[in-house]
C-alpha cells in the first residue's frame, strides 16, 4: 500500500485505488448494501427490536405472523449525509505511524466521495471541544477534498492557553448541535473514539430518532494493552497530564488491562442503549476489510432478524 500523506488530493487519489476500486468489482457497484436503512427501495424485513421505531413496523405482515416486523429499506438514490467528527486532541493518538485521525480522514474520504460521486450530498460538523465548523452539504469532488482539508489541517489542541486549564471533552455537545443543526432526516456518521465526560449515548439516542445513525468508533491497540516498554512517560491526550510508568512491572500491566477492558464494557454498553450499530476502526486495520465485515455483519443480522442473539453492536475488528 501507497504511504500515507497529509495532502488531500494524494490521499483521495490512493483511496480511490486501493479501497474505492475493490469496493467497486467486489460490490458490482451496488454500494447501497453498506447502506441499508431509510429510502424508498424496502430491502428487508426483520423482527422488531426495541430500538427500532414504530413508525417502520409492517402492519400487515405483523398481522399476518402475529409477530412484530419492521421494514428496512435501501437508502434513497439523493441521500444527504452528514459527519460529525470529533477533532479533540485524543484523535491525534497513535502508537505506531498511523493516527486515529489519519483512519478519521480515510473513513471520511471513502464514504463522502462514495456517497458524493453518486450525487449524494455530504456536510460535515467539526467538534473540538466545541463546535469549530459546519460545512453545509453539497456533492462532487472539490467538497469532498475541502472536507479533507479541513480534517487533516485541524491544529492539535492543548490546555487552554486563555484559562491554563485542560479541555474537558463532552461529545453530548456535538451531538446536541447536530440535533439542532440537521433538519431533514439524513444518514449521519458519528466519528470518534467516545473518549468523553459520560452522558452522551442519551443524545445519540435522540439523533438516532430522527436519522439514520452510524458510530463509528477510533481506538489504538496501545489503549487497550501496554507491552512491556519499560520505563514510559504517559500523556493524556485530553488534558496534557503527563505520568513516568513502568511498564515492565507485570502488576502495572494486569491492572491497566483490566481498566481497559472496563472501558471496553461501558462504551459497548453506552453504544448499545442508544441504539445505534457500530463499526470499529483501528490504527491497525484495514479500511476495506472492515467495511465489508460490516456489510456482511449488517445483511446477516437482517436477515436472522436478531433470532439468534446477534448483539446490536456489531464489532468489525475483533
Amino acid at each position: 500500500m501507497p504511504p500515507r500523506t497529509s495532502d488531500p488530493e494524494a490521499l483521495l487519489q490512493r483511496l480511490e485505488w486501493t479501497v474505492l476500486r475493490r469496493l467497486d468489482g467486489i460490490l458490482n457497484g451496488d454500494f447501497r448494501t453498506l447502506f441499508r436503512g431509510t429510502g424508498l427501495d424496502l430491502a428487508d424485513l426483520r423482527e422488531y427490536q426495541l430500538h427500532d421505531e414504530v413508525r417502520h413496523i409492517d402492519w400487515n405482515v405483523t398481522a399476518r405472523l402475529a409477530i412484530p416486523h419492521v421494514r428496512e429499506f435501501n437508502e434513497d438514490r439523493e441521500v444527504t449525509a452528514w459527519f460529525l467528527l470529533d477533532v479533540t486532541p485524543s484523535i491525534d493518538f497513535g502508537s505506531e505511524e498511523v493516527r486515529k485521525r489519519t483512519v478519521l480522514a480515510e473513513f471520511v474520504g471513502v464514504m463522502a466521495r462514495l456517497l458524493s460521486r453518486n450525487g449524494n450530498r455530504v456536510g460535515a460538523l467539526f467538534f473540538g471541544g466545541e463546535v469549530d465548523a459546519v460545512i453545509p452539504p453539497a456533492a462532487g469532488r472539490k467538497h469532498v477534498l475541502h472536507l479533507l482539508d479541513r480534517v487533516m489541517r485541524k491544529p492539535r489542541r492543548g490546555r487552554s492557553e486563555d484559562s491554563g486549564s485542560p479541555p474537558d471533552t463532552d461529545l453530548a455537545a456535538m451531538l446536541d448541535a447536530a440535533f439542532h443543526t440537521i433538519r431533514r432526516r439524513s444518514m449521519v456518521f458519528v466519528v470518534s473514539d467516545f473518549i468523553s465526560r459520560p452522558g452522551w449515548e442519551r443524545a445519540l439516542n435522540r439523533l438516532a430518532h430522527r436519522h439514520e445513525v452510524l458510530a463509528v468508533r477510533l481506538f489504538d491497540p496501545l489503549e487497550l494493552e501496554l507491552p512491556d516498554l519499560g520505563l514510559v512517560m504517559m500523556e493524556d491526550a485530553e488534558t496534557g497530564e503527563q505520568l513516568l510508568v513502568d511498564t515492565h512491572d507485570e502488576g502495572f500491566r494486569l491492572r491497566f488491562r483490566a481498566a481497559a477492558h472496563a472501558r471496553e464494557t461501558a462504551l459497548r454498553s453506552a453504544l448499545g442503549e442508544a441504539g445505534v450499530d457500530t463499526l470499529e476502526l483501528s490504527t491497525a486495520d484495514n479500511l476495506l476489510d472492515a467495511l465489508l465485515r460490516f456489510s456482511d455483519l449488517r445483511r446477516t443480522r437482517s436477515r436472522l432478524g436478531n433470532r439468534n442473539g446477534m448483539p446490536d453492536h456489531l464489532e468489525m475488528n475483533r
